[in-house]
């Protein structure tokens, strides 16, 4: 029989910052090498490993949906400022949703718009861009939506990390989610 795999681990830092996903992998070598400070949430995952060629039993580790971990590695230092924007991450954000004609689009059917146009300075940042349908973005062209005569029906932000990590995986277990909602700004994507 085949067990399912597990879903993406949520790993802390030592102060319960939320850090990044990791896979079922990394997390063993992370219970392996000692280096869980402490354990929350109420999903575990029974991990089964290889037999003892001395005893012939298997070896079994369990590990909890969200771990702290001891120690800064190279990766937390790389992720503590603002989370790199990606459409996907963007589009979620949004909701899915064109933030000038306000109609829901998959994926595909996005765009991502430059409020204050890459053209007239503006940057490639979080709270500078919205999702947009093409006919919207088309319209607006190189212009400010002022200047296009266009409304942004909601501001743009930059997702802390939490919600940054809530945006970035569909597959999130309830007690998961529990946790990153607690620390959203200002009650934000509580709709993910």
């Amino acid at each position: 029989m085949r067990t399912a795999v597990p879903p993406s681990i949520l790993r802390l830092d030592i102060t319960g910052q939320p850090v990044a996903w990791m896979n079922w992998q990394e997390a063993v070598c992370l219970y392996v090498k000692d280096l869980i400070a402490w354990e929350v949430g109420n999903s575990v995952f029974p991990i089964l490993g290889g037999r003892s060629r001395l005893t012939g039993e298997r070896s079994r580790i369990v590990i909890n949906s969200i771990v702290a971990a001891r120690g800064l590695s190279r990766w937390d230092r790389r992720h503590a400022a603002i989370p790199a924007l990606s459409n996907r991450e963007l589009f979620r954000r949004d909701g899915h949703m064109c933030m000038y004609c306000g109609e829901t689009y998959q994926e595909s059917l996005l765009t991502r718009d430059h409020i204050v146009p890459r053209s007239k300075g503006g940057q490639d940042q979080w709270t500078n861009v919205v999702a947009a349908c093409r006919r919207c973005n088309t319209a607006k062209g190189s212009r400010t939506p002022e200047e296009a005569q266009l409304a942004l029906l909601a501001v743009p932000f930059a997702p802390n990390r939490a919600e940054y990590l809530a945006l970035k995986n569909r597959r999130i277990l309830a007690d998961q989610m529990d946790f990153l909602k607690k620390q959203f700004s200002h009650k934000r994507l509580m709709d993910l």
